[in-house]
């Protein structure tokens, strides 16, 4: 544990160089390394083209907030760069070579936990599906989104009435998910498509029709990944972060790299422990001391953090282990910063911060 007055003096210090497992704290420090490598209002894009046998080619860059409700408006949008004169397209083909196809992020499983969803360069609604089921039949159980033919299998083998299901790498199912869910809403733009949705590249020849900016800034992003503590998009934004430094493809050891390095020549960090972006794994090791460092620097951006009523933080939590940084006070002049980590089972940073709260009060 690390207390630090609003001067930065610690206060209190306890532990601070034994490395614990952070859990989902890890995510201030890839939002941090992302910032630094991409910049506060970087944007991912997915681009657009048309090849010479009017086969339309979808290729996506990472983007962690493809959602249904931004599909539909770039949908709305490639209509309208066409001047509503719409071609007939022949194929849609889908091209996720910006990242390795079997990027595998240590500590995620092959469970239907949102958690778990799979990393992409093409990825839809966070990789997951929702649905539910009314007189015996399964639908989507988003207004927004239609469930698709593709997913009734996996639901089935799920054996839930309701719920969520993650896909999965096999058979492409990520791509080849994204690509038949782009058929539908440019279907229901009024696009006209004669074939199938088929993996592949875009070459030199093909035709830029656009390139999607997405809505979100790097920052409004990492602010919703600190709200839900989404690993997904943690690890969509590490593997971003290491593309800018080495080149795609996006893999999980660029990613990594990019982490440590930051840690190393930003924050002088050398003894850490990183297996991945979003704290999943427990092969994650830093101090409480690494991590108030961190934290420091991450003050700036303290209102991206989840907020209590007296505080603003991020917590993690694995079996067995608590943990929870952030800054106590609502007045950046003021706030103190603090950092728990617990990896004794049956203890709980929560109840160690609120007498923390006690004391300064």
């Amino acid at each position: 544990m690390v207390v630090s007055a609003p001067d930065r003096k610690i206060i209190f210090s306890h532990n601070a160089d034994t490395k614990l497992i952070p859990a989902s704290t890890l995510k201030v420090l890839t939002a941090l390394a992302a910032f630094h490598y991409l910049g506060p209002d970087f944007r991912f894009k997915t681009e657009f083209y048309l090849d010479a046998d009017s086969n339309l080619k979808i290729k996506g860059y990472g983007d962690p907030l493809l959602i249904s409700e931004v599909l539909a408006n770039i949908c709305l949008s490639l209509s309208q760069r066409m001047g509503g004169q719409l071609p007939i397209i022949n194929n849609l083909i889908v091209d996720p070579t910006h990242f390795d196809r079997s990027v595998i992020i240590p500590g995620v499983t092959d469970s239907s936990e949102p958690y778990d969803a799979p990393n992409g360069a093409l990825c839809v609604n966070f990789n997951t599906v929702y649905f539910k089921t009314v007189q015996g039949r399964y639908v989507s159980a988003e207004p927004q989104t239609p469930l698709l033919p593709l997913t009734l299998d996996r639901i089935k083998q799920s054996g839930i009435n309701h719920g969520r299901i993650t896909l999965s790498h096999q058979k492409n199912e990520l791509s080849m998910y994204a690509g038949h869910l782009f058929h539908y809403f440019l279907e229901q733009t009024g696009f006209k498509i004669r074939g199938d949705v088929r993996l592949g590249r875009v070459t030199s020849t093909d035709r830029v029709i656009l390139i999607h900016r997405s809505p979100f800034s790097l920052k409004q992003v990492v602010a919703k990944m600190m709200a839900y503590s989404n690993n997904f998009m943690a690890n969509q934004i590490m593997i971003q972060a290491g593309i800018s430094q080495s080149g795609p493809p996006g893999t999980l050891a660029q990613g990594v790299t990019a982490l440590k390095t930051y840690a190393r020549d930003v924050h002088e960090l050398e003894n850490i422990e990183i297996s991945e972006g979003s704290g999943i794994s427990r092969k994650n090791r830093l101090s409480a001391g690494n991590l108030h460092r961190i934290l420091l620097e991450f003050k700036p951006h303290y209102r991206l953090l989840r907020k209590g009523p007296d505080d603003f933080h991020k917590t993690g939590t694995l079996h067995g282990i608590s943990t929870r940084v952030g800054f106590l006070g609502t007045d950046p002049k003021s706030v103190h910063t603090y950092v728990i980590l617990c990896n004794t089972p049956g203890r709980s940073a929560k109840t160690i911060r609120n007498r923390l709260q006690k004391i300064i009060d």
